[in-house]
């Protein structure tokens, strides 16, 4: 009975996850019956991908030089689906060709006030966020994060980071928010396969 239960809860979030794929074709006022057509065609193979990362940005959360991370889609990144405490995966601000992995610590109508005296107060803008490393022993430029290169668009979120491999004995869910580590809980029951991330962390 367990297992049908969080096989229902996890088909659920793979649909979820196919409205928003097929909302983000429409305007408000066309929706109607051919996002639900368009939502069965888009429902998903897996909410999941793999990426094979490296640096101390992350550390301890994501600990040592390099992994394996299990990381879900995020289709339409706004506050309905990623919070605030997510460690994130998005587009490089300084290389758009690449990505980092950050905590997501602020989003939009948010006020920011900085330590220095010297910089003014200001409130993110709609669809913003504000990502932070996790390593608080990094210097200012070893971070790379928005207190370098400032607000980043939601929009440049791919998608949440939800387990982390390390080696065949060091692993585990990383910490997210509440509300997404729940969420989450149901597509790691189902999608979680350590063996193939040990794999790929010895490619």
């Amino acid at each position: 009975m367990g297992w049908l239960s969080t096989f229902v809860r996890y088909s659920a979030i793979k649909f979820e996850h196919s409205l928003y794929l097929s909302w983000k074709k429409y305007d408000v006022g066309q929706i109607n019956a051919r996002v639900l057509r368009d939502a069965c065609k888009n429902f998903p193979d897996k909410l999941t991908f793999m990426i094979w990362a490296k640096g101390e940005e992350m550390s301890p959360t994501i600990a040592g030089n390099c992994g394996t991370l299990l990381v879900r889609k995020l289709p339409l990144p706004t506050p309905m689906q990623v919070f605030v405490g997510d460690v994130v995966l998005l587009k490089d601000p300084e290389s758009s060709d690449d990505y980092i992995i950050r905590r997501l610590a602020a989003i939009e109508g948010c006020e920011m006030v900085s330590n220095d005296e010297k910089d003014e107060p200001f409130v993110l803008e709609k669809d913003q966020c504000w990502v932070l490393s996790d390593n608080g022993s990094l210097k200012k430029k070893e971070t790379r994060d928005s207190r370098l290169f400032g607000p980043v668009p939601m929009t440049d979120i791919l998608g949440r980071v939800i387990y982390a491999l390390q080696s065949a004995i060091d692993h585990g869910p990383v910490e997210n928010s509440c509300l997404a580590m729940s969420q989450d809980s149901y597509v790691l029951a189902v999608e979680l396969d350590v063996e193939k991330m040990a794999k790929k962390s010895k490619m």
